[in-house]
């Protein structure tokens, strides 16, 4: 690891450089300041989000300690890491992140030091998306299940190189059968919601996993990035997409702000419709961040049941 830190330092100049005002850093998994290094005789592994972290604690428990870069709760496309970031990737002994550019602002940087859990990903298995008039692959894998499955493997051999300690593939297993059950409860769940019913409209495009997993069309007015405005022409889109087929409700996420789900009910009804925005505390979708620990939904698990719950009490 230590080999790649004068690449880091380089790559992460520009992004501390570019960051003033911007992002934040040095915080544990619920924002909280805190001190990078942990002091312990075990290994450190610094993983990018929330979901890498509840991921490595499931397969590793206490054998490990864990660092996270960027907070539950925060917008990881747009995440511009510190140089408290920079000490947390040099000082781990195996960092893990998402890959497919999901950690838009810090590519470079994480592919010198880090493991892509998505690297042994079949092209195929994988949904494209457009971005700003090009078609980009779509890094929200997590949704679909048998792909998070694949993510937990590449952790799992890397977790057993670091440790040296095969019971990690029994607690993978372990995990993945609860995967499993997951996926049985999500298409039970599903069965709800009548097909001509299936619409997800939602800010920002990130369930296209999702959709395809269960059969949905997903709208997403501003497109991939969390950071753009949705265009007037892509809101009166969806705005008479909702009218023509009588969607019951909008989603907002806990990483978007919910003011623009309640604009596209506003337009919706100026047009003779109706719908119900579902938002607020405990009824926002998690998208790209789970919640911060000891909140509902701060477990890939209880996030996933999270969202289908939310989604299919509204739309049956």
């Amino acid at each position: 690891m230590k080999k790649f830190v004068s690449l880091l330092l380089a790559a992460m100049t520009l992004f501390v450089l570019g960051a003033c005002g911007s992002g934040t850093g040095g915080t544990d998994e619920n924002g909280n300041a805190e001190e990078t290094g942990s002091g312990s005789d075990k290994p450190t592994v610094t993983v990018t989000t929330s979901f890498l972290r509840d991921m490595v604690t499931q397969l590793a428990g206490d054998k490990v300690e864990i660092e996270q870069v960027i907070p539950a709760g925060e917008d990881p496309h747009l995440y511009v890491a510190t140089p408290d970031d920079l000490n947390k990737l040099e000082d781990g002994d195996l960092v893990l992140y998402h890959g497919l550019h999901f950690e838009g602002q810090m590519v470079d940087a994480l592919e010198n030091t880090g493991v892509a859990v998505s690297e042994e990903f079949n092209e195929d298995d994988l949904t494209t998306m457009e971005e700003d008039g090009s078609e980009v692959v779509d890094p929200h894998f997590w949704f679909d299940i048998d792909l998070y499955k694949q993510a937990v493997d590449e952790a799992t051999e890397e977790l057993i190189t670091l440790l040296d300690d095969e019971s990690i593939t029994e607690q993978a297993t372990e995990y993945k059968q609860e995967l499993d059950e997951l996926a049985e409860y999500n298409e039970e769940k599903i069965t709800e919601v009548s097909e001509e019913s299936r619409y997800l409209i939602t800010p920002h495009d990130a369930f296209n996993y999702f959709a395809q997993s269960y059969d949905m069309e997903v709208i997403a007015p501003q497109g991939v990035s969390t950071e753009s405005e949705a265009s007037n022409a892509d809101i009166s889109d969806t705005v008479d997409f909702i009218v023509d087929n009588e969607v019951k409700a909008v989603f907002a996420e806990s990483t978007t702000d919910p003011a623009r789900m309640e604009r596209l009910k506003e337009d919706v009804e100026a047009k003779g419709g109706e719908v119900e925005v579902i938002s607020g505390e405990g009824q926002e979708l998690f998208s790209d961040s789970l919640a911060p620990e000891g909140e509902d939904g701060d477990t890939y698990i209880d996030m996933y049941r999270h969202n289908m719950d939310l989604i299919v009490d509204n739309l049956k």
